[in-house]
């Protein structure tokens, strides 16, 4: 139970893009310059980020230092993601199944996962040993 406290961020931010990716499609801002710049791909990036980042960032403070885990957690991440299209598809009200979103996710999963990996090998040199600030 103790371990649960290293992942409740990520289990936030779960909840808040499981939220976002099941309101109704009429609740959504509809407006020509927002899809011009195709916003709602931008949006499941950044929360696929975030919940990868976070979900690896947890396994970090764990104490769990595989790469191996980190890509299954990355695995878990676009599984949900296309999961939800799936949910959006036959749950949502007003939502539908868009492969593009699939692939915005798997960007975003991708993203977290170098970010959270750079500062995983920033934080703990190539010695494995935890880098002192030197100034």
């Amino acid at each position: 139970m103790r371990n649960l406290r290293f992942f409740l961020p990520a289990i936030g931010w779960l909840i808040i893009t499981t939220t976002l990716l099941i309101i109704p499609g009429n609740d959504l801002p509809k407006n020509e310059f927002l899809q011009l710049i195709h916003f709602d791909k931008w949006v499941h990036i950044g929360l696929f980020c975030g919940l990868n980042f976070l979900f690896i960032l947890g396994l970090i403070q764990k104490g769990t230092f595989s790469k191996k885990t980190f890509i299954i957690c990355s695995i878990a991440c676009v599984l949900y993601g296309i999961t939800m299209e799936y949910v959006q598809k036959y749950f949502a009200f007003e939502r539908s199944f868009d492969i593009t979103d699939i692939l915005a996710d798997t960007v975003g999963v991708v993203i977290g996962y170098f970010v959270a990996i750079y500062m995983y090998n920033k934080k703990i040199g190539p010695c494995r040993n935890r880098s002192r600030n030197q100034n």
